[in-house]
């Protein structure tokens, strides 16, 4: 009879287990099919003399206490509505008087009232004329004419500054080519083909090409490199109607504030490799395992990692075994509060290191040593177990974050840098080519650093694309979004 009571009991704990599994399975499931919803993690326990809006749930039903009235009065300040937003200063006046229907002759001028609203004024195409006077020298010397100046495209109808609004719109705006020309034919009356633009665009990437390879010599020389890589559809001219999957290797310096679009044909290491060979300094990345096979082929390499995604490995382990999750949970949270003060002080970058040495060395000692114990005891294949597993594998890049203060504890900059990039999939769905795919790289990577350095990319791209013809090698740098100037008529 013993024997087949613990049998019992095995095969419920079995049981309750692999329900537990499909649970989080079907988790799963839902969030690609519904889209995932915020990961924040907030504690049941409540603040210090902090009421909770609901009541915590008892463990055994209690007899209800006598009721009581009693007055309680109390003072609070009066907050004062911040009002709406106030309108820019910098743009454009019209001004309209508006005089009393009444006669006012002989009436003096007291004051006025001011009201002020917005107004759009829709774009324009505007055709550009060039003119230039043809002169005849004496006696049959010759003819005099001014050099016509140079443009983005030798010979072509495009201004830098249509090229640049073209292109803002469908990279960072999200607008593809066939819905801007229907616009444009809409609103102007201008027709154009949409191999056209596609010309524009590739003469207009081989324009900024030495700019972008510029960009990725500063990436390298650094020191400090964020990497992560996205999926995008290319069309396959060999297989009629079907699409190849690309990837996206994209990789963020924090200490330059540029990004680098680089496009692969797979998600094999031949990609980063390629880029990394010579690469020395941090590489801060999830736990793909390429990353790893990088850092053994480049021994200059020092891998970070992220702590958002082994976090991610928790939440998701969370509805399987909320207890276990959410104390790790907790201890993340506690990293990320004590970042959060980090980030708030004017320290050195020795003291930086020293603080993260004194304050996260202690957590993250607290988090192994409850990896350790749990490691006998969690059952396998459970999410529980894979976030032990993915913890244990990354703790050796987790530990180089705590003992440097200049680097993230996360890898979402980067993935801040690739959203657009998923956007614009969901607009014109897949790259038309290889080479098409390696254009939008470029394009990318421009607008993706602009935006890193808050600076207005149609202003920086058309002012670039105006000055490439004859911008000097050498001085490549001063076109870098975090150095470039505006001109004085932009300003």
């Amino acid at each position: 009879m013993y024997l087949r009571a613990v049998n019992k009991d095995q095969i419920i704990a079995e049981l309750r287990a692999e329900n537990a599994q499909l649970k989080s399975q079907l988790k799963h499931l839902m969030k690609l099919i519904r889209g995932f919803k915020s990961e924040r993690y907030v504690p049941v326990e409540p603040l210090v003399n902090q009421p909770t809006l609901f009541d915590l749930p008892e463990e055994a039903p209690k007899e209800a206490p006598e009721e009581k009235t009693e007055e309680i009065t109390y003072q609070r300040k009066r907050r004062k509505h911040k009002g709406r937003n106030p309108i820019p200063d910098h743009l454009p006046v019209n001004e309209v008087i508006i005089e009393p229907e009444e006669d006012i002759t002989g009436l003096k001028k007291i004051g006025e009232e001011v009201t002020e609203t917005l107004e759009y004024t829709p774009a324009k195409l505007v055709k550009k004329r060039v003119i230039r006077p043809k002169y005849a020298k004496p006696n049959n010397e010759g003819v005099i004419i001014a050099a016509l100046p140079e443009r983005p495209i030798k010979k072509g109808i495009a201004e830098s500054s249509l090229l640049a609004h073209i292109f803002v719109q469908k990279f960072v705006d999200h607008l593809p080519f066939y819905r801007q020309i229907q616009i444009f034919k809409r609103n102007f009356g201008w027709e154009v083909s949409k191999s056209t633009l596609n010309d524009w665009m590739a003469a207009c990437t081989k324009l900024l090409k030495p700019l972008y390879e510029k960009m990725l010599q500063e990436v390298l020389s650094s020191g400090y490199v964020q990497a992560d890589e996205s999926p995008i559809k290319v069309l396959d001219s060999g297989k009629k109607g079907k699409t190849h999957q690309g990837y996206m290797w994209v990789y963020y310096t924090p200490v330059n504030n540029i990004v680098i679009f680089n496009y692969r044909k797979g998600r094999d290491h031949h990609g980063p490799k390629e880029i990394l060979q010579n690469y020395q300094g941090v590489l801060q990345v999830d736990g793909y395992t390429v990353y790893d096979e990088i850092a053994k082929l480049n021994p200059s390499i020092e891998l970070a990692g992220c702590l958002a995604h082994v976090r991610r490995k928790y939440f998701d382990a969370k509805a399987e075994d909320p207890e276990k999750a959410k104390f790790v949970l907790g201890l993340i949270r506690d990293i990320y509060m004590q970042e959060r003060e980090l980030k708030q002080t004017n320290l050195t970058p020795k003291e930086k290191t020293a603080y993260r040495k004194e304050h996260l060395k202690p957590i993250m000692s607290k988090w192994w040593t409850w990896v350790e114990a749990q490691s006998t005891v969690v059952l396998p294949k459970s999410d529980l177990r894979k976030a032990l597993t993915y913890t244990v594998n990354q703790w050796h890049k987790l530990q180089t974050i705590a003992d440097n203060g200049l680097l993230e504890l996360d890898n979402n900059l980067i993935e801040n840098s690739i959203r657009p990039l998923a956007l614009g999939r969901k607009n014109y769905l897949f790259a038309g080519a290889h080479s098409g795919a390696e254009r939008i790289a470029i394009m990318y990577s421009m607008l993706a650093t602009c935006k890193k350095n808050n600076v207005n990319p149609f202003l920086w791209l058309k002012d670039v694309l105006n000055r490439l013809p004859n911008q000097s090698m050498q001085n490549l740098k001063e076109l870098l979004p975090k150095n470039w100037k505006a001109p004085a008529e932009d300003s």
